[in-house]
């Protein structure tokens, strides 16, 4: 977004322009290599063993070095340093096991998806085990999650990181005479006046983005924050079967989905009783952190950039939804080393997203070929499909430019805190229309 000009007490933007697609979803389908689609349990076990085995390949690493930082095997200037020295050994470890961890949320996901298997008995057996073991309850957030599949990127139909309004935020009312609705020219007026209001100071946008990254999970589980801003309050979460997005029949698998959670929470009081809170708190709780970071800093840079449309009704349809979804290479901004490891451990989640919102029953291991196939027919439209890199410092710039959008039009894109936006819509000659998703009951 290059500034034009900023003469008399305007500043006037040059913006990118969006080509919404006119693509039907079955030309996205027909891109795609038949056997990509094809599932296999075996296949898919073995990525959750290995994650396992990589994570007790890390423990027993860290166990080992820790027996050799003391003054008979290590000489040290100081005695805290060998303290020092064995939270760095134990950080890594956190670290490691948190990030292949999150591989095995990837495949409980796929379970719900029905990507895992072509049972769907042994998809949902898998699934409940592996999300029950890393906190997720399975089926009540597999219902929410095939709905945001449905309607991702639409304004009053998705189920999370639904942008705020500017009306939600208590702003002023859009003023045509000191700003327009595509955000490229704002006065200087108005600029102060959205900046008083949502502006960041960098520590303030770190604190912020940070909080976001560590308790974004759990509080869109248990409050739906960051979701649909249509549902009541004080009822909608993830444990109450009565919850306005689960329909009746919806209710057995809810309280099916809580006993794995008092069953995973028994787990771990069991656990602390046996090995004491220490160990369980480096072992597993820290861990258990780092998946709910990598889960929330993943999906929230797939689906909030300056440069993706948010949708109301009269334009959404599935195709496009779907589109509206970023690419990233997961610690890309890190180097080629650390970009492989984040792809690896967690199973290309964040490098072949666009495809899982055309497809989400394409597994993991045939993502990677489906995902170049489907790009060919997408870039050729001009759609984006990659982002930057996905960090902490995308996280950041991201959360820094991505404030509101308005509440007029049927393509929006997100403003910063001075009201001006990166992007505004080219729209079709032809308008298509797609039913979309199936939802699974």
């Amino acid at each position: 977004m290059g500034v034009k000009k900023a003469d008399e007490g305007y500043t006037t933007v040059d913006q990118g322009v969006y080509p919404v697609p006119d693509i039907p979803i079955k030309d996205l389908l027909a891109a795609i290599p038949p056997h990509c689609f094809k599932r296999s349990a075996w296949r898919g076990a073995t990525y959750v063993f290995w994650d396992l085995f990589v994570i007790g390949c890390a423990y027993k690493a860290a166990s080992y070095l820790d027996t050799l930082i003391n003054p008979a095997t290590l000489e040290l200037p100081h005695p805290y340093a060998y303290t020092a020295l064995r939270v760095v050994v134990w950080a890594l470890y956190t670290f490691i096991a948190g990030l292949f961890a999150t591989g095995i949320w990837v495949i409980g996901h796929e379970c719900g998806h029905q990507a895992f298997s072509e049972s769907k008995a042994v998809n949902n057996a898998w699934g409940w085990v592996l999300h029950s073991a890393v906190g997720v309850p399975y089926y009540s957030w597999r219902i929410t999650h095939a709905k945001h599949h449905a309607s991702t990127g639409h304004m009053t139909q998705d189920q999370v990181f639904v942008p705020h309004t500017r009306s939600e935020l208590g702003l002023p009312p859009l003023n045509q005479e000191g700003e327009n609705l595509l955000g490229s020219r704002v006065s200087e007026v108005i600029k102060r006046e959205l900046w008083d209001a949502l502006g960041d100071s960098p520590i303030g946008a770190i604190i912020g983005s940070a909080k976001y990254l560590l308790g974004g999970w759990p509080a869109y589980i248990l409050m739906n924050a960051s979701g649909q801003k249509r549902y009541p309050k004080w009822v909608t979460n993830h444990f109450n079967p009565n919850a306005p997005m689960f329909a009746p029949h919806h209710y057995n698998q809810v309280l099916l989905s809580n006993l794995g959670i008092m069953i995973w929470l028994a787990g771990i009081i069991a656990s602390i009783n046996h090995w004491g809170f220490s160990t369980v708190l480096v072992v597993y709780l820290i861990p258990y952190l780092w998946v709910n970071h990598w889960l929330v800093l993943i999906t929230f840079l797939q689906h909030t950039d300056p440069l993706l449309p948010h949708y109301r009704a009269p334009e959404f349809t599935f195709a496009r939804g779907a589109l509206a979804t970023f690419d990233r290479s997961l610690l890309g901004d890190l180097g080629p080393v650390m970009a492989w490891l984040g792809a690896h451990a967690t199973n290309g989640i964040s490098e072949t997203h666009v495809l899982h919102h055309v497809c989400s029953k394409i597994p993991h291991y045939h993502a990677w070929e489906a995902s170049e196939a489907l790009k060919k027919v997408v870039n050729r439209a001009g759609i984006p499909t990659e982002g930057r890199p996905g960090g902490w410092r995308e996280v950041y710039r991201v959360y820094k430019e991505c404030k509101f959008v308005e509440d007029e039009g049927d393509v929006v894109f997100f403003k910063n805190a001075h009201g001006l936006a990166q992007m505004r819509p080219q729209m079709p000659e032809t308008s298509a229309s797609d039913s979309g998703i199936e939802v699974e009951k």
